[in-house]
């Protein structure tokens, strides 16, 4: 690092570094430092760190201009999945992940229909409440240090306003409240008075305010890297050419809010793309106005079903599944003439229905699932929902009793032609694989974000 200007004579200065150890550790380091000539500025970053001073750590990092660093499993891996000759679909659920491929000869005698299923265990749940819990403590924590540092910004609550009173009508003296507990002063228009950055914090709550963004930063990691994880299993055992819906995850933030923090199904499918295109693959989007996949069967025919509606019951030709299954099932024959272009895509359904016949001794199990948690959204609006544009004050609602039952599913939303940054699912824990002779192969994969 040199550190004189121009016309200084000061030298460079050398800078002692303590590489990290542990097995593995060494080809990587070989890998990004063994050649300076790729070596290109060093940076001054910070990073949350409540326990250093100021509530930021300080680091130097060394931008490396290079391909990143892949294992010899890790290639082998990819290498294994790349000659894997199947196809497949994903349909994303707000609170689960279904794969299911076939060969891409769609031959029986190639191999077996795989299914595999993402979704969060009933210890994954209690983990992610506890965290919840933690959380919201951390943010009353915040709340109750702002307002003892700024009584004045607040007003007492009802209660305490209505205690006052019975203690002035009885002659009693007025007690001094430390920690007001009423809403924010604010004019006529519902303004606050003073605003927040003119409030004076204290040390313990700057402290809070650190520990809280560092929990929230070491989550969001958690869910990078477990969504990494799981899209590695799911490429390594379906293939590569795998075809999703494309749907607009903000219409699910409308009717499920703060549902999708939890399971991120558009993080776990980003993570998949990606992982599909270091395996010399690609993950296509398919337009959910051309094939409408939640709402069709394997034979053709259509199928109408609300939000509340999990399973797929088809009249025509008796099938009975999971519609999550059923909807990657056809996610997998689905045709694309152009891959840049998802609203060029079209579902075969004669393929489809030529499947359904030759794989009908395994479809069936493949396709079936206990039944969902979970599979409504809430009633009303959520913390995460928000009004529709021009309909001020609607609500979003699955029940049964509104009119618009039928509306169409998220699934089946707009298409997100432009996004502002790819949504990207979650961690998982695998589970077992059982596959033999002509028995489809199940997966059941659980994951938690705000763990490891």
């Amino acid at each position: 690092m040199f550190t004189g200007g121009a016309d200084s004579q000061r030298g460079d200065l050398v800078l002692p570094v303590r590489l990290p150890s542990g097995a593995g550790r060494w080809p990587r380091l070989v890998h990004f430092l063994n050649n300076p000539t790729t070596w290109h500025k060093v940076d001054l970053v910070r990073r949350r760190d409540a326990s250093a001073p100021g509530g930021w750590a300080y680091e130097a990092h060394l931008m490396v201009l290079t391909s990143g660093y892949a294992s010899p499993a890790t290639k082998a891996r990819r290498a294994a999945a790349a000659d894997l000759d199947r196809v497949g679909g994903i349909d994303g659920n707000v609170f689960n992940l279904s794969v299911v491929s076939f060969p891409d000869t769609f031959d029986p005698a190639d191999g077996a229909v795989h299914s595999t299923r993402v979704e969060l265990t009933d210890a994954e749940r209690a983990a992610l409440e506890k965290a919840r819990r933690k959380e919201r403590g951390r943010k009353r924590a915040l709340d109750r240090s702002r307002r003892a540092t700024n009584p004045g910004q607040y007003a007492p609550s009802k209660r305490r306003q209505a205690r006052a009173a019975r203690r002035k009508s009885a002659g009693l003296p007025e007690r001094h409240v430390h920690v007001p507990g009423g809403a924010r002063a604010a004019n006529k228009a519902g303004v606050p008075k003073q605003a927040y950055r003119r409030d004076t914090l204290s040390a313990g709550y700057r402290l809070d305010r650190a520990r809280l963004a560092e929990a929230a930063a070491t989550a969001a990691a958690a869910k990078d890297h477990r969504a990494r994880r799981i899209a590695e299993r799911i490429v390594g055992a379906h293939g590569v050419n795998l075809t999703v819906e494309d749907c607009d995850i903000r219409t699910w933030y409308r009717l499920w809010g703060r549902a999708l923090q939890a399971t991120t199904p558009g993080r776990l499918i980003a993570a998949i793309g990606k992982e599909c295109e270091k395996t010399s693959g690609r993950l296509l989007r398919a337009s959910t106005v051309t094939t409408k996949l939640s709402q069709t069967c394997l034979c053709g025919a259509q199928v109408r079903k609300s939000l509340a509606d999990r399973a797929h019951t088809c009249t025509s030709c008796g099938l009975v599944a999971d519609r999550d299954m059923v909807s990657a099932a056809l996610a997998a024959h689905v045709r694309v003439q152009n891959p840049d272009d998802p609203s060029t895509a079209g579902l075969d359904t004669v393929q489809a229905r030529t499947t359904q016949i030759l794989f009908s001794p395994g479809l069936q199990e493949a396709l079936s699932s206990q039944p969902q948690r979970g599979g409504r959204p809430s009633r009303g609006r959520t913390h995460a929902a928000a009004h529709g544009p021009g309909i001020p004050g609607r609500q979003a609602s699955a029940r049964r009793n509104t009119p618009d039952r039928y509306r169409p599913t998220p699934n089946e939303t707009r298409p997100a032609n432009q996004r502002h940054k790819d949504h990207v699912g979650t961690a998982a824990r695998a589970g077992n694989t059982a596959a033999r002779g002509g028995i489809p192969a199940r997966e059941l994969i659980g994951w938690h974000p705000n763990t490891g």
